[in-house]
């Protein structure tokens, strides 16, 4: 059983995965808006069949993408790329580079 808070229209936000209720058109606006003052915009690469986010890249910076990729977790969701990695429940998230401490970040529609 998946439990879905839906936190705005097109997006809902699953236990296991970020799920997009609509598999293409409502992908291409999603970002991770920090508390540093900074907005990293997510980049949909690959949806599953369910509508769960699988791969896709954060753009940190005009020309230049990190990939990331799901790593399944019992609640909440963690996509994880090179050095970096992002986890959380529903539109509340977590963003970790490296050494540094983390960024509390929050999901919204760009």
């Amino acid at each position: 059983m998946t439990i879905r808070f839906s936190l705005i229209p097109g997006l809902a936000l699953g236990l296991a995965a970020l799920t997009l209720a609509s598999t293409g058109a409502g992908a291409s606006g999603l970002a991770l808006s920090c508390e540093n003052g900074r907005s990293y915009p997510i980049v949909v690469r690959a949806v599953s069949n369910a509508g769960d986010l699988v791969t896709g890249y954060l753009q940190v910076a005009p020309r230049r993408t990190l990939h990331f990729r799901l790593v399944p977790m019992g609640t909440g969701y963690r996509y994880a790329g090179y050095g970096f990695w992002f986890d959380g429940v529903q539109g509340n998230a977590m963003l970790n580079v490296g050494k540094y401490p983390p960024v509390a970040c929050e999901l919204v529609a760009s």
